[in-house]
């Protein structure tokens, strides 16, 4: 059975990955946060927090951090849509987990990638983007629109 893990910064990523919901919401799932946030009813219960990173030491703990959530829940795909925890994770899951790794660059980048969609480019099994315009960066990803 599918189990997915939604991997997230807080704010508008986790409002991108929230508005695929009737995706992943009918199989078992739970979100894995880089900030304390004030939780929708059904985040409650089910979403872990990670310390926040900003390109620093503490991506190395997260690495540490995404070792023990996936071990623990053992998730088969792992959703993002950013920003810094996705990287972790994708690492992690792919490397020591089989884990499948799919990926949306966030709607914000409009004519150039993100950092992180730049890495998660290779890491990802299933790589979208939302603006036609990030085609050229992008020629194994899936032009998919915006979500928002």
């Amino acid at each position: 059975m599918t189990k997915v893990c939604i991997v997230s910064s807080c704010g508008g990523h986790l409002t991108e990955v929230r508005c695929l919901l009737a995706a992943y919401g009918d199989l078992p799932f739970f979100y894995v946060l880089n900030d304390k946030a004030l939780l929708p009813a059904d985040m409650q219960g089910r979403t872990w927090f990670i310390a926040h990173s900003e390109r620093d030491w503490k991506f190395f703990l997260n690495l540490w951090e995404a070792f023990r959530i996936l071990w623990r829940e053992r998730p088969t795909a792992i959703l993002s849509t950013g920003a810094g925890p996705a990287v972790p994770f994708a690492l992690v899951g792919r490397l020591f987990f089989g884990t499948r790794v799919v990926f949306i660059e966030t709607i914000t980048r409009t004519h150039a990638p993100s950092a992180t969609g730049r890495i998660m480019y290779r890491l990802a099994h299933h790589f979208f983007y939302q603006w036609e315009s990030l085609r050229p960066f992008f020629p194994r990803g899936t032009y998919a629109g915006p979500l928002l």
